[in-house]
């Protein structure tokens, strides 16, 4: 879906109009969390009241003006998926759009250098009713013969990597001086939105719909209703299943949490949303999407946000995973809620998990002390749009066979959209040329320079792949 281009305005944009009425909210933070199953009863989440630090006083030692999160931008061609060389990012604080305080550009991948911006203390982003975790900045992207886009409120947070993915449209010769203009809304953990609905976590399914009801398959696409189910004026974008997972989590959870709550509440999103795949749960409703992105209903998904480092690589790592029950074929609807200002019984509680993760629980352990001892992770093997599942074992040098000359396939493929990207011959033998491409096309999407195809570049390879040959079919 082509992205609607409003003229662009040098006026500060209002944050506060994306934030959804806070009438519904739970206020009570009095009320504590009951455990659904404890791996040690000695154990227990911190109190749910904490008072707000003192912004004059940081504990940790640190003021904003030394405090730092990590930029890079990719921009690419929304019409090829190409790489868009020498775009100019202008960067100013979202609160003074006419003060630039950096300008960059992308090289020949289409990639900006990574930059350090100011942003508040971690500490913010580690402990409820703190001030405001991450800084807000403006991006206005423009690149000869392509539509100019003015990005609002992106959010960095410290000591990881906002990755801001921007995709531009060509120019219209008769609006040359238009610009499409994103507004970001708050955090969740932050903002005021609408608790979700509580529902059963195992859904009724109808065999009429058009998933396979007899296996659960990662998608490629989801189909994202921008709004309230019942919102028909509300766009519907189709996102990559691992994209929209990143943004939803980077939109929920604060990439600066301890690796196990990042996991636990990852592997919670996806299970929910396979759920939503696999019952076809709105499309038995009438409607034709696959999720919405109202926080009610579903998660906060927000159209144009950056994502962060920690977030993508945990999404890469675990993406075919969702949580299960035993004899349940279904993946469960693992709901939860913030658990300050929303408390939801017996189910997960985001800042419950990072305090489960700071006492040194694992990811499984986390989600059977909210859901019980009888959920387990379970594995999907078949990728719907991806054409073979990942070997079983990472490929190297001298590793032979029909898997790396798909690999090879693919990858020679890539490299004709992505140049610095060398061309390879598909010949089923993995060899210093092989290694060399594989290790371009990590650096090209962020990923471990190993020169090994391991589980997340085996699957990147594949996404990329299907992007570039059939991007046509979903313009």
């Amino acid at each position: 879906m082509r992205r609607t281009p409003f003229l662009l305005t040098p006026r500060r944009q209002n944050s506060e109009g994306a934030k959804l009425s806070a009438q519904q909210e739970n206020t009570d933070q009095g009320s504590a969390m009951p455990p659904a199953a404890t791996p040690n009863a000695s154990d227990t989440i911190p109190e749910n009241t904490i008072a707000p630090p003192d912004s004059s006083e940081i504990t940790d030692g640190r003021n904003q003006t030394d405090s730092t999160g990590q930029l890079r931008i990719s921009v690419l061609s929304s019409t090829n998926n190409r790489p868009v060389a020498n775009a100019t990012i202008e960067i100013s604080y979202s609160g003074e759009p006419d003060s630039v305080i950096n300008t960059i550009t992308t090289d020949g991948t289409g990639l900006t250098p990574t930059i350090s911006l100011a942003t508040p203390p971690l500490l913010y982003s580690m402990e409820p009713f703190a001030n405001q975790p991450y800084s807000e900045y403006t991006f206005y992207i423009t690149a000869q013969g392509y539509e100019p886009i003015l990005i609002n409120g992106a959010e960095l947070l410290p000591d990881v990597t906002a990755i801001q993915n921007v995709l531009l449209d060509p120019a219209a010769d008769n609006e040359p001086n238009s610009a499409e203009v994103f507004v970001i809304g708050p955090h969740t953990l932050y903002g005021e939105y609408p608790p979700k609905i509580i529902e059963p976590e195992i859904q009724p399914v109808f065999e009429t719909g058009e998933i396979v009801l007899s296996r659960v398959v990662i998608p490629e696409f989801v189909v994202v209703h921008d709004g309230p189910p019942s919102d028909s004026s509300a766009p519907n974008y189709y996102v990559p299943y691992r994209d929209y997972i990143k943004n939803v989590a980077s939109s929920e959870i604060y990439a600066t949490w301890p690796q196990a709550a990042l996991y636990a509440n990852i592997l919670a999103i996806q299970s929910f949303t396979l759920n939503r795949v696999y019952t076809e749960f709105y499309r038995n409703k009438g409607y034709n999407f696959t999720i919405t992105s109202s926080t009610a209903y579903d998660h906060k998904w927000i159209n144009e946000r950056n994502i962060y480092d920690t977030i993508s690589e945990a999404v890469d790592n675990i993406f075919n995973n969702y949580l299960s029950r035993p004899n349940v074929r279904q993946p469960i609807l693992t709901q939860y809620c913030d658990g300050k200002r929303v408390t939801c019984p017996n189910l997960m509680s985001q800042w419950g998990s990072k305090s489960l993760a700071d006492q040194g629980y694992t990811a499984i352990q986390i989600l059977r002390y909210f859901y019980g001892q009888s959920i387990y992770i379970n594995t999907s093997e078949e990728i719907s749009g991806i054409p073979s599942s990942y070997p079983g074992e990472p490929l190297t040098v001298g590793s032979r066979g029909s898997k790396v000359r798909q690999m090879q396939e693919q990858l020679d493929t890539i490299a004709n959209v992505y140049y610095p990207i060398p061309n390879i011959a598909a010949d089923g033998i993995f060899g210093p040329k092989t290694r060399e491409a594989v290790i371009a096309f990590q650096k090209q999407f962020g990923l471990p320079q190993s020169g090994i195809v391991d589980f997340p570049t085996w699957y990147k390879i594949s996404q990329i792949y299907v992007a570039v040959t059939r991007i046509a079919e979903y313009s």
